[in-house]
C-alpha cells in the first residue's frame, strides 16, 4: 500500500492496547486441570471447563494473588470488592456459550506504567507515562485448528482444541495514550518486562501467554474528538504490533483523504503481505448482554492481604533502570539492556556485589557474552561462568594482572568449562608482564630485529608505531601491559 506522505503528517493516531496475559498458575482458573502447554488435544479437560450440568466453579486463590500483585506492579488502586460476570457469546471454542469474565467492578483500575524510547542513532532515551485504565480476571477461550489455512477463510474444516479453555488470563487495558507503533511496542514490551520480573506470566507470545489487541483510530492534529475506531487482532511479536499500526494509521489516512467512511471493525494482520485485512463488526459491550456470575461469590481483599501481596514485590525494571543509572553510573542505554531480564539484571548484579566495577561488568555481560548467548540460543543462567568468577576476571585486568585480550581469550572456555579465571591465567603462565624493565628488554629485541622499520619511522613514518606495538604483543602472546608498553616505546623509539 502507498502512504499518502504529505496528507500523513497532518494526523496524528489514537492507540490504545488490550492485553492478555495468561497466569503462570499450576490449574485453571476455575478447575483442577493443567495449564500446561503442548498437550495432546483435549486432554486438560474436566466436567467444569466444559460446562456440564451441575458442576460448580471454584476461584483459584493463586490467580487472584497474581492478579493483585500485577495490579499493585501497575500502580494500580485494588478494588476492596470486586466480583465475577458472564460474558455471552457463541463461538465454537466456548464450550460454554459464555465467559466468565469481570465488567463494572474489576480488581484493579487507574493505574500507569512507564515507557521508554530509544533512540536508534543517538541512543538517547525519552520516557513516556501510559495510563491503565483496568485489570480484571478471566477465563481464556479454547482454540480453533484451521485444517488447510491458518484462518477460517480458505480452511476445509476446522478442529477445536479445549485445552486453553479455563486458563486464568488478566486483560489489561491501557488509556489511549499511545501515539506511534514504536510507542505501541514498547509499552507491550515494558508490560511483558513486568509480568516476567513478577513471575506471574511467562509472557511467550509464540505460546500466547501474552496476547495484544490494538485499538486505533486517526483524528486531525489539534482535534480532540476522536476517530472511528478499528480492532487489530493476529500479532504474535512486537515488530507486528509495531507494522500492523503503521500499516492501519497509512490506510486510515488515506481513506480520509479519498473521501472514504472507517467502519468500526475488527481487522486482523496478515504477516505473509504485511497488511491488515477486514474480519468481522466490532462488537459493543452491549452485545455480550453481561450479568453477574450467579456461581460465585464476590471478592473481597482485605487489607493485611493486600499489605502482605504488595510487600513480596520485586524491585521492578523501571526501579533497577533508576537505580543503576543514579547508584552505579550507567547509561540509561546500558541500563535498559541490563534489566530486560530479570535473570540478566541478578547476574549483573552479583558481579558488581562481587567487587567488579559496574561499568567493567556492563560491558562484559552486554557485549562479549552476550554474542555468545546469542549465537548459541542460551540464557545466562545456563552458561559455565558463575558470576563471581566473571567479577575475578575483571578484577585482574583492572590490577593489571592480565591484558584486556587476554581475558577474552580464555572467556569460551569460562563460559563452556566455568572455573577460576586466576586459575587458568597461572595454569597457562598468561599472567601480564608490567615489569618495565622486562618490557624494556623485549622493545629493544624488537627494534633490533627491524632496523630499516626504525628508520623510516624516525625519518617520519609515525604509524609505524602500531607496527611495533604488534610485534611486542606478537613475542608475548599479548601479555605485556599495553598502556606501559607504548609509553615505554615511544621514548625507545624517539631516541
Amino acid at each position: 500500500m502507498t502512504s499518502a506522505a504529505p496528507a500523513k503528517t497532518q494526523y496524528e493516531a489514537v492507540i490504545g492496547l488490550e492485553t492478555h496475559c495468561q497466569l503462570s498458575t499450576e490449574t485453571k482458573i476455575f478447575s483442577p486441570s493443567s495449564t500446561a502447554f503442548g498437550a495432546d488435544p483435549n486432554t486438560h479437560i474436566d466436567p467444569i471447563v466444559l460446562g456440564m450440568p451441575g458442576v460448580l466453579p471454584v476461584l483459584n486463590q493463586k490467580v487472584l494473588e497474581y492478579a493483585v500483585k500485577a495490579g499493585l506492579a501497575l500502580n494500580c488502586q485494588i478494588a476492596p470488592y470486586s466480583k465475577f460476570d458472564r460474558k455471552q457469546y457463541f463461538y465454537p471454542d466456548l464450550p460454554k456459550n459464555y465467559q466468565i469474565s469481570q465488567f463494572d467492578l474489576p480488581i484493579a483500575e487507574h493505574g500507569w506504567l512507564e515507557i521508554e524510547l530509544v533512540d536508534p542513532k543517538t541512543k538517547d532515551v525519552s520516557r513516556k507515562r501510559i495510563g491503565i485504565t483496568r485489570l480484571h480476571m478471566e477465563e481464556d477461550a479454547g482454540k480453533l485448528v484451521h485444517a488447510g489455512s491458518d484462518r477460517l477463510s480458505g480452511s476445509a474444516y476446522s478442529l477445536v482444541d479445549f485445552n486453553r479453555a479455563g486458563v486464568p488470563l488478566v486483560e489489561i487495558v491501557s488509556e489511549p495514550d499511545l501515539r506511534t507503533g514504536q510507542e505501541a511496542a514498547e509499552y507491550a514490551q515494558e508490560l511483558r518486562r513486568i509480568m516476567r520480573y513478577l513471575g506471574v506470566s511467562d509472557g511467550n507470545m509464540q505460546e500466547g501467554s501474552l496476547r495484544c489487541d490494538v485499538n486505533i483510530s486517526v483524528r486531525p492534529v489539534g482535534t480532540e474528538k476522536f476517530g472511528t475506531k478499528v480492532e487489530i487482532k493476529n500479532m504474535n511479536s512486537f515488530s507486528a504490533i509495531q507494522k500492523a499500526i503503521e500499516y492501519e494509521i497509512d490506510r486510515q489516512v488515506a481513506a480520509i483523504e479519498a473521501g472514504e467512511a472507517i467502519y468500526q471493525e475488527t481487522r486482523l494482520w496478515e504477516e505473509g503481505s504485511q497488511r491488515t485485512i477486514s474480519m468481522r463488526s466490532k462488537e459493543g459491550s452491549s452485545d455480550y448482554r453481561y450479568f453477574p456470575e450467579p456461581d460465585l461469590p464476590p471478592i473481597e481483599v482485605a487489607p493485611e492481604q493486600l499489605t502482605g501481596w504488595q510487600a513480596e514485590l520485586p524491585e521492578l525494571p523501571a526501579e533497577k533502570r533508576s537505580r543503576y543509572e543514579t547508584d552505579l553510573g550507567l547509561s540509561a542505554y546500558d541500563a535498559r539492556v541490563l534489566t530486560d531480564e530479570r535473570i540478566v539484571a541478578e547476574y549483573f548484579e552479583t558481579v558488581v556485589e562481587s567487587g567488579a566495577d559496574a561499568k567493567l561488568a556492563a560491558n562484559w555481560i552486554t557485549q562479549d557474552i552476550a554474542a555468545y548467548l546469542n549465537a548459541e540460543k542460551l540464557s545466562i543462567n545456563e552458561i559455565a561462568l558463575k558470576p563471581e568468577m566473571l567479577a575475578e576476571m575483571i578484577l585482574m585486568i583492572t590490577e593489571g594482572t592480565i591484558s584486556t585480550k587476554i581475558a577474552k581469550d580464555i572467556l569460551l572456555d569460562l563460559l563452556t568449562e566455568g572455573g577460576s579465571p586466576k586459575a587458568i591465567v597461572e595454569s597457562r603462565g598468561l599472567s601480564q608482564i608490567s615489569d618495565p624493565k622486562q618490557i624494556e628488554a623485549i622493545i629493544d629485541e624488537v627494534l633490533a630485529a627491524h632496523p630499516e622499520e626504525l628508520e623510516k619511522y624516525r625519518a617520519g613514518k609515525k604509524k609505524l608505531q602500531g607496527f611495533f606495538v604488534g610485534q611486542v604483543m606478537k613475542r608475548t602472546s599479548g601479555r605485556v601491559d599495553p598502556k606501559l608498553t607504548n609509553q615505554l616505546l615511544i621514548k625507545k623509539l624517539n631516541g
